[in-house]
């Protein structure tokens, strides 16, 4: 774990470097007579770091001598929020990768016009430091299960999905691919279903939705303190939060396998009572005894999805056409998906989203920033919220990765560090083990 975490194969780095190759060459250009005329109050393009770093979020460069730079404000994003992580994430081989780097919008000139890292003769160089990254990691689980592990854009700030690359080698390499995407049905499978899948050329047979007695008391109310407690009251009010994962992920034409995360502190009456609520609402349901039981323990799940590919047929289909405006497509979203009453915009959102499609980008779909702790905008609204509105406070246009990224409530694209941070526990004994992960 730690060595998949820590540094793994490189492939954050090269992402980094190459999103910061690109500011530096943007403000090298700036600095050496501007010939592009890029406006310097109109740039784009943020540097990134793989860290959670908030004093990072808004900062002045060009600080110093005249040769130090031109002096502008500037901002850091999380690697993973990177258009460059999405780029590598979606491209099919290394010419549509500098395709699409080509097409990274990172500025607009005096003119109002798009800059582009095409503009800057940035592609190459890029292209160059990303010639390893962009090919797929072959792994193994610990009970030698072959495992294709590629890329990382954080759903909740991205499109939440592994590489086309990866998931198309696994499918040359396998009879039944089991692929990921992150968080719920409001973020990481929406985004599977209504980017990856719309601009792969792939279609799902079936959906497993995870989830866990533990989420589900939460969502009932239930403190964090005691969730290990059993509770079946609070299970029965929260499992509407499991409902509308669900619902959604139907929408998408795709049949639906629930399975629970056994936890030691679960009780087989909670278990039959989210059972029973599943099959009820014609999902299949497995429960998931992983952890405890390694490959064995997911043995009733792969029949559960088995019979599911046998039995059922899958007639996947987009939430929204690609014709669809792009505010069309954010209440689409916002009503079908969160169960929201419809979307109010910032003054800067609806003039962002206006130039969008002047420039000609309206056809591509949306990518929603927004919380992964609630179904609405608003993290402390759990359960199933009702009687909301998504606020959108601002967007932009990813022009190489081909989607337009929609920031909603207080979302951060470079997230900061908790009182107490995970790092204040992690150690590496003498004999140099990493240790403090858990």
């Amino acid at each position: 774990m730690e060595d998949l975490n820590l540094h793994f194969t490189g492939d954050f780095h090269a992402i980094t470097s190459a999103n910061n190759l690109l500011a530096a060459m943007l403000d090298n250009h700036i600095q050496q007579g501007n010939a592009l005329q890029i406006d310097t109050r109109q740039v784009l393009w943020k540097r990134c770091l793989d860290m959670n770093d908030r004093a990072l979020r808004n900062i002045v460069v060009g600080l110093g001598a005249k040769a130090d730079g031109v002096v502008r404000e500037d901002h850091f994003v999380i690697t993973v929020a990177s258009e460059i992580m999405a780029i590598l994430c979606l491209a099919d081989d290394m010419k549509d990768l500098k395709a699409r780097l080509g097409r990274i919008i990172v500025a607009y000139n005096f003119a109002g016009e798009p800059v582009t890292a095409g503009d800057l003769h940035a592609v190459g160089a890029m292209a160059a430091l990303l010639k390893d990254a962009i090919k797929p990691n072959l792994i193994q689980t610990l009970e030698h299960t072959g495992a294709v592990v590629h890329g990382g854009p954080f759903a909740n700030i991205a499109h939440g999905c592994n590489s086309v690359r990866a998931t198309k080698t696994a499918l040359k390499l396998a009879d039944i691919v089991v692929t990921e995407a992150g968080f719920g049905a409001d973020l990481g499978a929406e985004k599977f279903l209504d980017i990856k899948c719309r601009k792969a050329g792939l279609a799902p047979d079936a959906v497993v939705l995870v989830a866990t007695i533990r989420a589900l008391k939460y969502n009932g109310g239930v403190p964090k303190a005691a969730l290990s407690e059993p509770n079946l009251e609070a299970l029965k009010k929260g499992i509407v939060n499991l409902e509308k994962h669900m619902e959604n992920l139907q929408k998408f034409g795709v049949p639906v396998v629930v399975t629970l995360n056994a936890f030691l502190t679960d009780t087989p009456e909670e278990y039959q009572f989210v059972r029973e609520f599943c099959e009820s609402r014609g999902c299949e349901f497995a429960l998931s005894e992983v952890w405890a039981k390694g490959g064995e323990g997911g043995e009733a799940l792969a029949g559960k999805v088995l019979k599911t590919l046998e039995e059922k047929e899958s007639h996947y289909h987009p939430l929204y056409p690609d014709e669809m405006s792009l505010k069309d497509k954010i209440e689409t979203i916002a009503r079908e998906i969160y169960g929201a009453d419809g979307v109010t915009y910032a003054p800067a959102a609806g003039k962002a989203l206006a130039r969008i499609e002047e420039m000609g980008f309206q056809n591509m779909p949306v990518c929603m920033a927004k919380t992964q702790y609630s179904l609405s905008d608003d993290q402390t609204k759990l359960g199933r919220p009702t009687g909301f509105t998504v606020n959108v406070r601002d967007a932009y246009v990813s022009a190489g990765a081909e989607f337009v990224v929609v920031l909603t409530g207080a979302i951060m694209t470079m997230p900061g560090l908790p009182k107490s941070p995970a790092a204040e526990r992690i150690d590496v004994t003498d004999d140099g083990v990493i240790i403090g992960l858990f």
